[in-house]
């Protein structure tokens, strides 16, 4: 399968996952994106003035966390060769570790643990999520980030029938982000019924998936 359309379904996955650790975020977690910084950053600004009793903590967190893990993902990818490399799967096999080591305490602590370590485990998907962006940017698949999708629907809009009329090739991809985040938010949101680490567990799982078939597919790109 060619590189680009074989990277586009990976991280069209990894946006999918995202979907389902944001509904867990804040749905199960104090209203906190762990994924979406932008959405964080709203509810920031709308707690410094103590609008609707929203948290600031949590959220100023993740986006501490989240800015570190990519950070990290920048300096490790820094100097790499472009696609997917060793690097890469390195970054996204952290990635899978986390969520699953979350999840793991979210299943051990049950429903009964601190309003401390709910910030915690934000924080540190936050970071996770930090490395992903980074890792996804990196490999560069046009208009999926896995992490956000505000920019991919201006463009469907813009560049439709309606609009420019120039999305042609792009509009497939573009609209399969936003539904597949949007799927994702409710697997998440429905797992949560069974329990808050069921999500976790999901995300880290396709998040291993992919880290597998990426190395894989690289492996025999390059030979």
């Amino acid at each position: 399968m060619p590189r680009d359309g074989f990277h586009l379904g990976l991280m069209l996955a990894l946006t999918f996952s995202t979907g389902v650790i944001d509904a867990v975020g804040y749905l199960g977690l104090d209203r906190v994106f762990t994924g979406n910084m932008t959405g964080n950053v709203v509810i920031l600004g709308m707690a410094i003035v103590g609008a609707d009793d929203l948290p600031v903590l949590g959220p100023l967190l993740a986006l501490v966390g989240f800015m570190a893990g990519a950070a990290l993902g920048g300096r490790v990818l820094k100097g790499a060769g472009p696609g997917w490399t060793g690097r890469t799967t390195v970054l996204f096999s952290l990635v899978a570790a986390v969520m699953m080591i979350v999840a793991v305490v979210l299943f051990v602590v049950e429903d009964d643990f601190s309003r401390a370590t709910g910030i915690t485990i934000t924080t540190v998907l936050g970071a996770a999520m930090g490395v992903q962006a980074a890792t996804a940017r990196f490999i560069a698949v046009k208009d999926v980030t896995t992490v956000v999708v505000t920019s991919t629907i201006t463009g469907l809009a813009a560049d439709s029938v309606l609009g420019s009329g120039q999305g042609r090739g792009h509009s497939l991809r573009r609209a399969s982000a936003v539904l597949l985040i949007l799927a994702g938010a409710a697997a998440g949101a429905a797992l949560l019924n069974w329990h808050l680490g069921a999500g976790l567990i999901l995300s880290g799982a396709i998040t291993v998936v992919v880290t597998v078939l990426g190395a894989i597919h690289a492996r025999h790109h390059h030979d």
